[in-house]
């Protein structure tokens, strides 16, 4: 058995400053300062691997997602488990400042994510319909974390998306805050409030920018994967976990 946990920090950490923005006003968040499973009020899953529309969700991860566990356990005909949560139908947004304190796992294998999806799908299926990766990191890479936009007209599958990459030496030992910043002209994307990357609504149409529907948040650990796993997997690294200190939504 190779858990890999998912764990939410149960304890209250002092509050950053907010970039300066016009998103003010506090509509949605998870503080964390509670003990036991996430809070059904806002936090459901996604469950299993995938299949049987797109097994390996679809990058040939390797993981088993369970749900409603405080410690994950071995899923008959995997060998790895973790938890996949979503906000979907509990917090959706359009426009507004999403921000996430976290601590990352480490170790050659891992790909943790904090990212969305669009809740209706109304421009089609990925990745007609838009992706936004507030912060993704793979364990081969442990001093980076990157942000990203996927959309028809830029995605990985053409070698076309838009992202970039930050420098933190200290992202499986320190908490930082991952944050986007979306108006229905751009989505900014920051580390400690230090933006790094700008995607720009060109206008043209919902190939280039779906980012005007409803998203919804997802928190997650992969293991492999076309990305996480390019290089292989440690398994002497097991069990890891991300920490989340909270989740913000500001407009």
């Amino acid at each position: 058995m190779k858990p890999v946990f998912i764990t939410m920090l149960f304890t209250c950490w002092s509050c950053i400053a907010l970039s300066q923005s016009g998103f003010k006003k506090l509509v949605w968040a998870d503080e964390f300062n509670y003990k036991g499973l996430p809070d059904t009020a806002r936090w459901g899953y996604d469950k299993g691997d995938g299949c049987p529309d797109v097994c390996g969700w679809g990058n040939n991860e390797l993981q088993y997602y369970t749900w409603n566990r405080k410690e994950n356990a071995h899923v008959s005909g995997k060998n790895y488990t973790s938890a996949r949560l979503v906000s979907k139908n509990k917090g959706d947004w359009k426009y507004g400042r999403i921000e996430v304190k976290a601590k990352l796992p480490k170790g050659k294998g891992i790909w943790p994510a904090i990212w969305m999806l669009p809740t209706n799908w109304e421009y089609g299926g990925w990745p007609h319909s838009g992706e936004i990766d507030i912060m993704e990191n793979v364990g081969y890479m442990p001093d980076s974390v990157f942000g990203s936009v996927h959309t028809g007209a830029f995605n990985h599958l053409q070698g076309t998306q838009k992202t970039k990459g930050v420098l933190r030496k200290d992202l499986s030992s320190s908490f930082h805050v991952y944050a986007i910043e979306w108006t229905e002209n751009a989505i900014h994307f920051f580390v400690d409030n230090e933006e790094y990357l700008v995607f720009k609504n060109t206008g043209v149409n919902a190939e280039e920018w779906p980012f005007d529907k409803s998203f919804h948040l997802l928190l997650n650990i992969a293991v492999g994967g076309n990305w996480g796993g390019k290089f292989g997997i440690n398994d002497n690294i097991f069990p890891q976990k991300m920490m989340v200190d909270y989740v913000r939504v500001y407009q």
